[in-house]
């Protein structure tokens, strides 16, 4: 049997991978580790609970609250919220435990658990595997010490988490967004009324596309995977940019006036600069994933920043930002970190932050964008080879050298074994799409030949 947790909480298809059953017992469970571990020691423990707007949400989050209260925790329950939400009222609340239940840009009948610690923190990996470990023990017969009478926990909706939130978005802004007209993508899902508030509150005239959730429209043809109808927005709209999130808007992508697409690279770069000129990047320095386009790295090198580069995954950014003492990493797929204002991503917060720096500047989002040039970028998945030798491969090895020759210093290579698929991704950057297809096709076949 796999692990449960990957690495973004335990996902799967709602009601047959992820049941009530297996929400209900996981809860149970980490309730019973963090208590084991001390967090609830001398006090009764509090939870903080929030959902997307997914249909089977509702019946996840009865399970999770059931199993919450059962083992003794009292739960704040905070209805439809973005993850960077709950993450935030798990902190400002002073509670226990966050949960959000969510599947982020997965497709609609997926759905997903995700813990937070106190402070509203990532639950640790080794915390998680003795949620695991205990949730599997007990399911197979293992009886739970519950509490009864009124050792049993309290349920209540806390409605001000909305009011809460927005107002600590607004707050942390560097100056207002008065004068800007903004579209934003809500993808149908945690955002659609949080990201248009703030960005009112803050002083922008808001257009709202995907806004209009229903249960079953979340990330459908819209948000930060479908940008096309954001592009199409901004310039029928005339508005000086578009900010699109994804289901529980951990993640924002932004579109310029022209209707051109901002990655989160460009995002990153255009942040990095303007938390420099305030004296909040601390060490000048970046933190982003070896995905990151090589025209970022240049980028930060010619304005005479640090760019640290970590194994592909918003949590290896974050872990390096802690451990370094950093202000600010990302993704290029739009998880955006501001580590001093938020403790995970926040697209909500991301896309403040990017219209804070048009307002403040006077200068147009694809003229801030252009501090870097994004170099072509051509992958190639290939399928059926034995992805564990891709490091080892002698033939592999010397292929990669001679294409890193030929690319020279406006080029790279990236080889990486898929994590969840027999693959190899075979990822080449040049000055030209054309040199990369060529280089990324020569090196597929190389993969293929030696290590399938």
């Amino acid at each position: 049997m796999g692990r449960l947790f990957g690495t973004d909480g335990v996902r799967g298809v709602a009601n047959a991978d992820l049941t009530a059953e297996l929400a209900l017992g996981l809860s149970v469970a980490a309730a019973h580790v963090l208590a084991e571990a001390g967090t609830f020691e001398g006090h009764r423990p509090v939870a903080v609970v929030g959902r997307d707007p997914r249909a089977s949400g509702e019946f996840l989050e009865a399970a999770v609250v059931a199993g919450l209260a059962s083992a003794g925790v009292d739960v704040l329950r905070v209805g439809v919220l973005p993850t960077p939400a709950v993450a935030y009222l798990t902190g400002s609340l002073g509670a226990d435990l966050g949960v959000m239940l969510s599947a982020s840009h997965n497709p609609m009948p997926d759905n997903g658990i995700k813990f937070f610690a106190r402070g509203g923190h990532k639950l640790a990996d080794e915390l998680e595997d003795r949620i695991e470990r205990t949730y599997r023990s007990h399911s197979s017969g293992e009886p739970w010490d519950r509490p009864t009478g009124a050792g049993v926990g309290r349920v209540k909706d806390y409605d001000q988490g909305f009011d809460n939130y927005v107002a600590h978005l607004v707050g942390v802004l560097p100056n207002r967004l008065d004068g800007l007209k903004v579209v934003i993508d809500g993808a149908h899902g945690a955002a659609s009324r949080v990201s248009p508030e703030a960005f009112a509150r803050a002083g922008a005239e808001v257009v709202t596309i995907g806004a209009d959730p229903d249960g079953l429209n979340i990330n459908d043809d819209c948000g930060s995977t479908h940008l096309s109808g954001l592009c199409a927005a901004v310039v029928e709209h005339g508005a000086d940019l578009g900010v699109a999130h994804d289901g529980d808007a951990d993640r924002c992508l932004a579109v310029d006036r022209e209707g051109n697409e901002i990655d989160g690279d460009q995002i990153l770069a255009v942040l990095a600069l303007g938390m420099r000129e305030a004296g909040t990047l601390r060490k000048d320095t970046v933190v982003a994933t070896v995905m990151s386009n090589l025209g970022f790295k240049l980028a930060m090198e010619r304005e005479g920043l640090t760019f640290v580069q970590t194994a592909v995954g918003d949590r290896y950014v974050l872990e390096e930002m802690k451990a370094g003492g950093f202000a600010l990493g990302g993704e290029q797929s739009g998880h955006v970190i501001a580590l001093d204002h938020a403790t995970t991503g926040d697209g909500t917060l991301t896309g403040l932050m990017l219209a804070a720096r048009v307002a403040a500047t006077g200068r147009p989002l694809g003229e801030l964008a252009g501090v870097m040039k994004r170099l072509p970028q051509v992958l190639v998945n290939v399928p059926d080879v034995d992805k564990t030798r891709v490091g080892t491969s002698p033939e592999v090895t010397s292929a990669v050298a001679e294409a890193e020759r030929e690319l020279g210093a406006t080029g790279r290579v990236l080889l990486r074994p898929s994590g969840t698929e027999p693959l190899v991704r075979v990822m080449v950057e040049a000055a030209d799409i054309e040199q990369a297809g060529a280089v990324a096709g020569r090196l597929a076949d190389v993969v293929k030949s030696a290590l399938g």
